[in-house]
């Protein structure tokens, strides 16, 4: 179980490097990031950011790359605003649970096109019969 220090110290870190993204990073590789949410160590050293990037793979690609050049600026600024003893060291990870769930939709949609699919709710009336 997380401690409500390490969840608040989490909730901190997604708010401030979202808003770092949002206002603070230049390079131009860096395109639409939305910061899904944080992952802290117990010892509050290390951080996994997972952001949510949106675009082609190619343009995810280089979204990546920009993240990677801009991390130490933006831990440079997250240690301005946080009132923690240590700066957590930021990793950025892609969050590909919006791509999959989209993925998934894609799928169900193309299946009820085909007439492959059946919902739930279908197999409730079937068995009324």
């Amino acid at each position: 179980m997380r401690s409500r220090r390490l969840l608040r110290v989490e909730r901190q870190v997604k708010q401030i490097v979202g808003e770092i993204l949002e206002r603070g990073a230049k390079d131009p590789r860096i395109g639409f990031v939305s910061v899904m949410s944080v992952e802290v160590s117990a010892d509050l050293r290390n951080a996994r950011v997972f952001v949510s990037i949106f675009g082609s793979e190619e343009e995810i690609s280089r979204t990546m790359q920009g993240l990677q050049s801009a991390r130490s600026y933006v831990q440079r600024e997250l240690g301005l605003q946080m009132s923690t003893r240590y700066t957590p060291v930021i990793t950025f990870q892609r969050d590909k649970s919006i791509a999959y769930a989209d993925r998934i939709n894609r799928i169900i949609d193309q299946m009820k096109e085909k007439g492959q699919w059946v919902s739930g709710d279908d197999q409730e009336d079937e068995s009324s019969d």
